[in-house]
C-alpha cells in the first residue's frame, strides 16, 4: 500500500516538474515515509501538516509551492476535511455572532510583536503598492496614500475605516489629510495598539462588528478585511456602508480576490491561519454591490502582493531568533514559512488577485478619474 502510494504522489509531482530528492528550487526532501499517505488523505491539509511537521522540505518553498498551483494539483487531490469544510460553509453563516471574531482571537491577537517584527515600519498588514517603490515601507506608504487620493480626502472630512487593523490608515489619513475617523476592529491586541497609536488624534478606535455601525461619513475605507466578510454576507457589508456614506462620498474597497466563486477557504488555511475566511470572485462582489453602489473604478496589482509578501518574510525569517521561542516555536515557524510561500505561489501564478474598487452611492457627477 504505501509503495503504491509513494508512486502515486511521486507521479503526481513529476506531472509538476517536482522531484523527491532533487536538486532544483522546486525539488523536496522526505524525511518521513508517511508523507505520502498523508497528503493523498488529507490533501492540502495534509500537505501542509506535514511540513509543519518536519515531515518534508522544499528546496525553495515558494517555488514547489508555485509548480504544484501550476499543475493545478491543489485542484486535484482533496482531503475529507475540505469536503466536510464544504458542507460547513454551504449549511452555516460562519462569520456572524461570536464567529466573526474568531479570526480575531487566533489571528489577529497572536501577538504584536510578531507582526512588529514582520510588517516594517507601519503595521499595515495588506499587499503594498510598488509602482514607484523601492521597499516595503515606502510601498505600504505609496499604498495609503493612494487609498486617500482616490476617495479625494479632505481636511473636516470623517471617515469610516471597516477592519482598522493596528490603526496605521486612519493615523496616515488624520496626518497628511486632516480628517477624523472611527475604525472598527474584532481584534483586541489591534484595538490596543490601534487607541495608543493614534493618541492625540481625532480618531475613535471600537472593538466592534461592522454590522453595528450606524452613522454618517464623508467616505468609508476597507482594506484587507472583505476576506472576512464571507459570501453570504456580502449584501449586508454593502448595505452598512451604503446607511454610512454621505450621498456625495465614496466607498474604497481593498481585497484579495479569486478568479472563481467558492464559498469556503483552503482546508488548512481555515484550521491555521484565517479561521472563517473566503476570497471572494468578482462575480460574489460586484452582485453584492449591484443595485446598491456605482462602480467608478477597480484596479487590480495583485503582483505587488508578492512582493510585499517576500519583504515579510525577510523580515520576520530575520526576526525568529529574537522572539519567544515559547510561544513560536519551531512548528509554529514552519508553518508561518508555509503560510507566507503558499500566498506568493498563489499571486505569483495568478490565482488570486488584489483588488481596490471605489464606489459611489449614485455616480459621480461628470465622472470619476482614477488616480494610480
Amino acid at each position: 500500500m504505501q509503495a503504491s502510494l509513494q508512486a502515486r504522489v511521486t507521479g503526481l509531482l513529476q506531472e509538476a516538474g517536482i522531484a523527491v530528492g532533487g536538486h532544483r528550487p522546486q525539488d523536496i526532501q522526505v524525511h518521513d515515509g508517511r508523507f505520502y499517505a498523508r497528503v493523498m488523505a488529507g490533501g492540502s491539509l495534509g500537505l501542509g501538516e506535514s511540513y509543519m511537521d518536519g515531515w518534508w522540505d522544499a528546496n525553495q518553498l515558494d517555488v514547489f509551492l508555485l509548480h504544484l498551483m501550476q499543475a493545478h494539483l491543489d485542484e486535484r487531490v482533496h482531503g475529507w476535511r475540505e469536503l466536510a469544510d464544504g458542507v460547513r460553509a454551504r449549511l452555516l453563516n460562519l462569520q456572524v455572532g461570536e464567529r466573526s471574531f474568531d479570526v480575531g482571537r487566533r489571528h489577529y491577537d497572536l501577538g504584536n510583536d510578531l507582526y512588529q517584527a514582520m510588517l516594517g515600519q507601519r503595521l499595515v498588514y495588506s499587499c503594498g503598492y510598488w509602482r514607484q517603490a523601492s521597499d516595503l515601507d515606502a510601498a505600504q506608504e505609496a499604498k495609503l496614500d493612494l487609498v486617500c487620493r482616490k476617495l479625494g480626502l479632505r481636511a473636516g472630512q470623517r471617515v469610516l475605516d471597516i477592519g482598522c487593523g493596528w490603526g496605521e490608515a486612519l493615523k496616515f489619513a488624520a496626518e497628511r489629510y486632516g480628517v477624523s475617523g472611527v475604525g472598527v476592529t474584532i481584534s483586541v491586541e489591534q484595538a490596543a495598539y490601534a487607541r495608543e497609536l493614534c493618541a492625540g488624534l481625532p480618531i475613535e478606535i471600537r472593538l466592534q462588528d461592522y454590522r453595528e455601525v450606524d452613522e454618517r461619513f464623508d467616505a468609508i475605507f476597507s482594506i484587507g478585511m472583505f476576506e472576512h466578510v464571507g459570501d453570504k454576507n456580502y449584501r449586508s457589508f454593502f448595505d452598512v456602508a451604503r446607511r454610512c456614506l454621505s450621498p456625495e462620498g465614496l466607498l474604497l474597497l481593498h481585497c484579495i480576490g479569486s478568479n472563481v466563486s467558492r464559498h469556503r477557504t483552503d482546508p488548512w488555511i481555515a484550521r491555521y491561519i484565517f479561521p472563517n475566511s473566503m476570497l471572494p470572485s468578482a462575480t460574489q462582489v460586484t452582485r453584492a454591490f449591484e443595485g446598491r453602489f456605482v462602480l467608478e473604478d477597480w484596479h487590480n496589482f495583485g503582483n505587488d502582493y508578492d512582493l510585499t509578501l517576500q519583504a515579510w518574510r525577510a523580515n520576520v525569517e530575520a526576526a525568529w531568533p529574537s522572539l519567544d521561542a515559547s510561544r513560536y516555536d519551531t512548528r509554529f515557524q514552519r508553518m508561518w514559512r508555509f503560510y507566507l510561500a503558499g500566498s506568493m505561489a498563489t499571486f505569483r501564478c495568478r490565482h488570486a488577485q488584489l483588488w481596490q474598487l471605489v464606489l459611489s452611492p449614485d455616480g459621480v457627477p461628470g465622472g470619476y478619474v482614477a488616480p494610480r
